[in-house]
């Protein structure tokens, strides 16, 4: 099966040895995002929902990249620093699909790349 690795400048690079997404045998596997406004670097902190809206646009971009929408994503997961942020982070990403949501599971965890309070990855079939 052949690999093609995905990048955009629309989504932050990677701040280690990973892609930032990868698509294989008609399937997208997007790796973790967290709020770095790709233009600048910086993490986004003025709220947790800002915060959720730069991981989903990071998400967006890298979407786009590989020719797909949310409308594609199957399967999401999203990493928490503190359960308490679920229900606000949730409010936002609900409006990034139609109902037709994929399957997920949410978790917290000790820490986060840069101090982050979200991380988001998803995987997406390709159209």
């Amino acid at each position: 099966m052949q690999k093609t690795i995905i990048n955009t400048a629309g989504a932050p690079a990677p701040i280690g040895p990973y892609s930032q997404a990868v698509q294989a045998g008609g399937m997208l596997f997007i790796s973790g995002q967290v709020a770095i406004v790709p233009a600048t670097g910086e993490l986004v902190t003025s709220s947790i929902q800002d915060e959720t809206i730069q991981v989903m646009e990071n998400l967006a971009a890298l979407l786009k990249a590989a020719g797909c929408g949310f409308q594609q994503v199957i399967k999401t997961t999203i990493f928490l620093s503190d359960m308490a942020l679920f229900a606000r982070v949730n409010e936002v990403y609900a409006t990034y699909f139609t109902g037709d949501y994929p399957a997920r599971e949410t978790v917290a965890v000790k820490g986060l790349p840069k101090n982050a309070n979200v991380e988001i990855s998803m995987i997406a079939v390709i159209p």
